[in-house]
């Protein structure tokens, strides 16, 4: 292996050994606290335009398999690991993690004191960077001279090009909800991951899939029973022509968002956004229901929050995040729309969230009768 650096914009230097693909990657610098789950935050599409650490100490142990990716390839810009492991070791691995980065062009860095650089994010906050195989001089230049991800609009990388149909529910990994008369939904792709789209099939759903810059009169063209709006990357006030068209859904459809789909339900409402520090991202984060009082351990992977006081007479807040007591949800007082910030398809993480996907087919059912 050859000897790389991860460099901040604000000139602080990591040194390590590349692997992956050749090359130099910049992006923002952020971490995420999954101690499991690597190929899923590999292929998490809200990862677009960022470097990736692992807190995890010992990363590629089980390898690389088709079932579990969250997308059909990597978005992210770079991945950095404190320890690569050289072997690979479970039943459904078809490649190590090296190989699958240098297959898809994803620039690696191991070797890295994460633990050290984890606390320098959470105390300086999120940053550009740059990591490569350069001087750390030219990967330093690099890094100041990137566009910040405030701004950013990044969804039309991720999305998808046409619309398609959506069959595919979680197999062994749950229990179907059996429904005669299938409700339609379209879920509109601003990055989504696959298995949001098994967990509404799970839920007796018939699934189309359209593009980000699909119009509300589009969408209502296809006469859906609900509306699914998904995560992604990116700054949510950039994505105007999806705020305008869940503006223009409000009311007309029952209406689910998850992480950037609630951001731009807030801001489909007139609300704000603003960038956190460092963001909420890993498989650990405590969130409270306001309506039930139950706590939920859940899966996040986010930037920007909505600011629920830009919101007051026009939404209720219905869940918290117990960590900073930021907005993790909303529903909209007129039309009972609502979004979460967090992931509850849990992949990977705990599932203590599922039961929001029955919350909106509950919904979809009262409007039908």
């Amino acid at each position: 292996m050859k000897e790389a650096y991860l460099v901040l914009a604000d000139g602080t230097r990591f040194s390590g050994l590349a692997f992956g693909a050749p090359g130099t990657a910049i992006g923002e610098a952020v971490f995420t606290t999954g101690m499991t789950g690597y190929e899923e935050v590999l292929t998490d599409p809200s990862y677009c335009g960022q470097i990736v650490t692992m807190t995890a100490p010992q990363i590629g142990n089980t390898g690389i398999n088709f079932e579990d990716g969250e997308a059909r390839r990597p978005a992210l810009r770079a991945f950095i690991v404190h320890e690569l492991s050289e072997v690979t070791s479970n039943w459904r691995s078809i490649e190590s993690l090296d190989g699958y980065l240098k297959k898809e062009g994803i620039v690696g860095l191991s070797g890295v004191s994460t633990r050290t650089l984890t606390r320098h994010i959470r105390d300086v906050g999120a940053q550009m960077a740059a990591v490569g195989a350069e001087d750390p001089a030219t990967l330093h230049d690099r890094a100041k001279a990137a566009p910040p991800m405030t701004g950013q609009n990044l969804t039309g990388e991720v999305t998808t090009a046409e619309a398609f149909e959506w069959t595919e529910g979680s197999g062994v990994w749950a229990q179907a909800r059996e429904n005669a008369t299938p409700w339609h939904v379209v879920a509109v792709d601003f990055g989504v991951k696959l298995n949001i789209l098994r967990c509404l099939v799970d839920e007796g759903c018939k699934v189309t899939v359209v593009p980000a810059t699909t119009t509300a009169d589009e969408i209502l063209a296809l006469d859906p029973d609900g509306v699914f709006l998904s995560n992604g990357p990116g700054d949510p006030a950039s994505v105007t022509q999806g705020i305008e068209t869940v503006r223009d859904l409000l009311g007309k459809r029952p209406i689910f968002g998850i992480c950037l789909g609630h951001q731009l339900m807030g801001l489909a409402l007139g609300g704000e956004t603003y960038k956190l520090k460092f963001g909420h991202r890993g498989l650990n984060q405590p969130v409270k229901d306001l309506k039930t009082e139950r706590v939920e351990i859940t899966t996040q992977n986010h930037g920007f929050c909505v600011d629920v006081d830009s919101l007051k007479d026009k939404c209720s807040v219905t869940h918290l995040h117990l960590n900073d007591d930021t907005c993790e949800g909303i529903e909209h007082l007129e039309t009972g729309a609502f979004s979460v910030q967090y992931h509850p398809e849990a992949a990977a993480g705990p599932h203590d969230s599922r039961y929001l996907f029955r919350r909106f087919t509950d919904a979809i059912a009262r409007q039908r009768s």
